[in-house]
C-alpha cells in the first residue's frame, strides 16, 4: 500500500482480534500511540476501550524519570494480573521504557509476552500476529534510531477531534548532563518541511484546528537535514493550511532563536503568542554543570527581545529543583529570578538521579526533601504570578477553544490561547446551544484558582 493511500485510517471490515491500548508519557509519545493504533486498525484489529475481555492489551511507557518510570511499571503490572486472572489474553509493552532498560524488562517480568522498542512501533501490527497466534519465537523488537523521521501521518487519534500534536523531529543531539532521552530517541531526525505540511493538511482535514508542534528540540528544527534551522520557513508553510486556527509552539531550547524566527511569530495571525522554553535554571554555574551551553546573560537578553516583540506574550517554562551541588545561594538566585514575574506558566521537577547520564557521576547529590521543598518554594513564589495574569484577564474578551463539556450543568471546559492542553489552567465557560471543538468568544469574568470563568458571548 503506498503511503499516499495511507493518509486516511480505514479500518478493515473484519476483526483480527480485539486489544485495549494504556498510552503513557509526553505528547511525543502520544503521537506513536497513535500511530500505533493505525497501524492496528489497518491491519484489522479492533480497539475496545476496557482491558478485561480483550484479546491482548498494549502499553506504551515512558522512560524519561524514575517517577515515570514507576508508573509505567505499576501500569504493566495491573496488566499482567488481568492475564493471570484470565480477563486479558496478553501484555504487549512498548515505548521507552524498554528502549531504555532493554532484554532486562522480560527478566524483571516474564509474564509480559512481548516488548516493542521505540522505534519497533510501526511493527506492532506482526507483533499483535505473534501473540494471537501464539509464536514465541521472538518476544522482542528493537530496531535502531531512523536515518529519516518516521512517517506520522495515518494515525488513529487520541486527543479530541479538533486538537492535535504534530512531531517535526524525532531524537535529540543535545547532550543535557542530566537527560537520559538521546540513549532512548536518538539523534536528531528532522522530519522534512513537505512532509510535516502534508501531515498538517491530512490532521486539518480531520477536524484539527489546534496544532500543536512537538519535538525533543524544536528550536534545532532542520539543522541535521537542511545545514540551517528552518522552524520559521516551516511555521510559515503551516500557516497557508487552509482551516487551521491556531499553531501552538512547545519545546523551544533557548538557542536558535533567529530574527526571521522571532518576527514570524510577532507577526502571525495563527501562530499563537503562547512559547514554552524550557530553561531548567538560572544560575551559571549550575547551566554549565548541565551542559545547557546557555547561560544568565544569553537567556534574559532573549526574554527580552521576546517580550518587547511578541504582543500579548505567554511566556511557559520548566526549571530543574535540587540539581547535584545546588547550593543555597544558588537556589536562592533561581527563586529571584523566577519572582521577578517573567513567566505566566511555570513547572518545576526535582532533580531524577538517571542512571547512565553524566550527571549521576556529579559531586553533591541532594536529599530528596531539599530537593522537594525547594519545588515547592519555586512554585509556591510562581503562584503569584500565574494568579496575577489570571486577573488581568477579567474583563476581556477571548477566543476559547471548547475541549469537553463539564460536569457541571450549562458550563463548559475549554482553552484559551494562553493554556496548552492538560498542563496549564482551563477556562470554564457559561453558555447554552455550545459543542466540543467550537471557537467561542468568551468574556471573562472571575479568576478561580490557576482558571479562568467567563460567559460565552452570543
Amino acid at each position: 500500500m503506498s503511503s499516499d493511500s495511507m493518509d486516511r485510517v480505514e479500518p478493515a471490515t473484519t476483526s483480527k482480534g480485539s486489544y485495549a491500548f494504556v498510552s503513557l508519557g509526553c505528547p511525543k509519545n502520544l503521537v506513536d500511540s497513535e500511530k500505533m493504533l493505525g497501524t492496528l486498525a489497518l491491519d484489522g484489529y479492533t480497539l475496545v476501550p476496557e482491558p478485561a475481555g480483550a484479546d491482548f492489551v498494549i502499553v506504551n511507557t515512558c522512560g524519561f524519570i524514575e517517577s515515570a518510570r514507576d508508573e509505567s511499571r505499576s501500569v504493566i503490572d495491573e496488566m499482567i494480573s488481568l492475564k493471570q486472572a484470565g480477563q486479558t489474553g496478553g501484555v504487549i509493552v512498548a515505548g521507552c521504557l524498554p528502549e531504555r532498560v532493554g532484554s532486562r524488562l522480560l527478566e524483571e517480568r516474564p509474564e509480559i509476552d512481548h516488548i516493542v522498542g521505540v522505534f519497533g512501533r510501526d511493527e506492532i501490527h506482526r507483533v499483535a500476529d505473534h501473540l494471537v497466534g501464539r509464536a514465541r519465537e521472538q518476544r522482542e523488537i528493537f530496531r535502531p534510531a531512523p536515518i529519516v523521521a518516521q512517517d506520522d501521518r495515518a494515525r488513529l487519534r487520541i486527543t479530541p477531534s479538533h486538537f492535535a500534536y504534530l512531531k517535526i523531529s524525532e531524537g535529540c543531539d543535545r547532550t543535557c548532563t542530566f537527560c537520559a532521552i538521546p540513549s532512548m530517541r536518538g539523534k536528531h531526525v528532522t522530519k522534512p518541511i513537505e512532509a510535516v505540511t502534508r501531515e498538517a493538511e491530512e490532521l486539518v482535514s480531520d477536524g484539527v484546528r489546534e496544532l500543536i508542534l512537538v519535538a525533543q528540540d524544536t528550536t534545532y528544527y532542520g539543522l541535521d537535514l537542511y545545514g540551517r534551522v528552518r522552524l520559521a520557513e516551516l511555521l510559515n508553510q503551516l500557516e497557508q493550511v487552509e482551516g487551521l486556527d491556531w499553531i501552538r509552539l512547545m519545546y523551544l531550547y533557548p538557542i536558535h532563536f533567529t530574527d526571521e524566527l522571532v518576527s514570524v511569530i510577532a507577526g502571525s495571525g495563527k501562530i499563537l503568542p503562547y512559547l514554552d522554553l524550557p530553561l531548567q535554571h538560572i544560575n551559571n554555574r549550575v547551566l554549565k554543570r548541565m551542559q545547557r551551553r546557555v547561560n544568565r546573560d544569553g537567556t534574559e537578553q532573549l526574554l527580552s527581545t521576546l517580550q518587547e516583540r511578541v504582543p500579548n506574550l505567554v511566556l511557559r517554562t520548566t526549571f530543574i529543583a535540587g540539581f547535584p551541588g545546588e547550593t543555597e545561594e544558588e537556589f536562592e538566585e533561581l527563586r529571584e529570578f523566577v519572582d521577578e514575574g517573567h513567566f505566566q506558566r511555570m513547572g518545576v521537577f526535582t532533580y531524577s538521579l538517571e542512571p547512565g547520564t553524566p550527571a549521576e557521576k556529579l559531586d553533591g547529590h541532594l536529599p530528596e526533601e531539599v530537593k522537594e521543598a525547594r519545588r515547592d518554594a519555586l512554585m509556591q513564589v510562581q503562584q503569584k504570578h500565574a494568579f496575577a495574569f489570571g486577573d488581568r484577564l477579567v474583563g476581556y474578551e477571548l477566543d476559547v477553544l471548547l475541549d469537553a463539556p463539564s460536569e457541571e450543568a450549562g458550563q463548559w471546559v475549554g482553552r484559551s490561547f494562553a493554556d496548552a492542553p492538560e498542563i496549564d489552567g482551563v477556562v470554564r465557560v457559561e453558555g447554552a446551544d455550545l459543542v466540543v471543538g467550537q471557537m467561542v468568544p468568551v468574556e471573562i469574568l472571575q479568576r478561580r484558582g490557576y482558571d479562568l470563568v467567563g460567559a460565552a458571548v452570543e
